[in-house]
């Protein structure tokens, strides 16, 4: 079962979550499901205290409110490698 917890505070880009079971590891993905669907990724840099975690939102976080649910995916951000991307350029 997903590690699930919920929005506690939006400021910018900087996404407060808290978690009632166990906190994400630093560095991991958290995903919240937006209002018109679109998944938001957050990556978690900070906890606080025992029941939170400090995240930076990867897109725009308009329509983000208090109590909105946040699943955390148990592994961090992953880009593709080999073959296939070789050459190309990333805008991280």
């Amino acid at each position: 079962m997903a590690n699930l917890g919920k929005v506690k505070q939006v400021i910018g880009a900087v996404i407060d979550v808290q978690f009632d079971k166990q906190l994400p590891e630093i560095y991991n993905s958290l995903e919240l499901k937006k209002e018109n669907g679109d998944t938001l990724v957050l990556e978690v840099q900070q906890h606080l205290g025992e029941d939170s975690v400090r995240t930076i939102a990867m897109d725009g976080t308009e329509g983000i409110v208090r109590g909105m649910a946040v699943a955390d995916t148990g592994k961090p951000i992953a880009m593709p490698i080999g073959e296939s991307i070789k050459g190309r350029l990333f805008n991280v």
